[in-house]
């Protein structure tokens, strides 16, 4: 299973990096970068698939929708975002166990308001931690003997300051989950700070170009004792810029020939994994 895949990795030596991704062809496009598991990005999906910013538009169903299609796209584990759970605790079971019918191997269960917004947006508000802590122990309750793994994040530190944010983490952890992530620390010392109080938990933190946390390496992360590494929107902004540099030089040019970012057919076919279908039409006699 999945999930006994991702606690292999977290029980491995060093940090563990990988992209999120919003969709299949992100997911089989790290895997063939030589990524062991992969992040899903509700920034990345909300855009994707409604056009629309992280402010809490995507359904349970539709962000348990994607996690799922992304998941049966690669063999590599899959921690998918799942916001708030989308409700109180007995919400987060439902959604819990309907993320457990699925191959993805982790979720992420954050502590704002909802509508929640992204993490690194100001405007952020955030539930009681009490509630946040009952709706952790519903999770946990909710996986069962699944091994489904569970990252409790915090957006207490735009709100409560640093301080806030470690007293909740240590109540979250305490409840069950297994991995500690504080989002958007604003200074490598609050991320050195976050990894010094909690030495011998595994930590994640979040890296997104641009954002309110600074963009260190995997190396200098793993230096302070993190233990996770997600490069949120990594690929999201660099598709994005690719496909706005394609369509401003067909425009120009009426060409795509000096479109220099453009992967080839072949090449494509290596990413879609074609030969694995044209296999299965062998195998069938759907061959002509």
């Amino acid at each position: 299973m999945g999930s006994n895949r991702l606690r292999a990795i977290l029980e491995q030596p060093g940090i563990q990096a990988a992209p999120a991704v919003y969709d299949c062809i992100g997911a089989m496009a790290a895997q063939q970068a030589g990524f062991n598991f992969i992040f899903s990005s509700g920034f990345g999906i909300a855009a994707s698939l409604l056009g629309k910013p992280d402010f809490g538009y995507l359904t349970a169903g539709e962000m348990i929708d994607a996690a799922k299609r992304i998941a049966a796209s690669v063999p590599i584990p899959l921690i998918a975002d799942m916001d708030t759970g989308y409700g109180n605790p007995l919400n987060v079971v439902r959604t819990v166990e309907e993320i457990c019918q699925t191959r993805v191997a982790g979720i992420i269960l954050e502590d704002q308001e909802w509508p929640k917004k992204c993490g690194h947006f100001d405007g952020k508000r955030i539930v009681s931690s009490e509630e946040q802590v009952e709706k952790i122990r519903a999770a946990a309750y909710a996986r069962a003997d699944s091994g489904l793994v569970i990252v409790a994040r915090t957006d207490a530190r735009a709100i409560e300051g640093l301080e806030g944010a470690i007293r909740r983490g240590e109540r979250y952890l305490a409840a069950g989950a297994d991995v500690l992530f504080v989002e958007a620390p604003q200074s490598r010392e609050e991320l050195a700070q976050v990894a010094r109080h909690f030495q011998g938990v595994a930590l994640m933190a979040n890296i997104i170009e641009g954002g309110k946390t600074p963009n260190l390496s995997v190396t200098e992360l793993e230096a302070m004792g993190y233990k996770l590494v997600a490069f949120a929107l990594s690929g999201l902004f660099s598709a994005t810029q690719a496909v706005l540099d394609c369509f401003a030089t067909l425009k120009a040019d009426g060409s795509t020939q000096n479109v220099n970012s453009t992967l080839s057919f072949e090449a494509y076919k290596e990413v879609i994994r074609l030969s694995e279908h044209e296999h299965l039409e062998n195998r069938f006699g759907l061959k002509r």
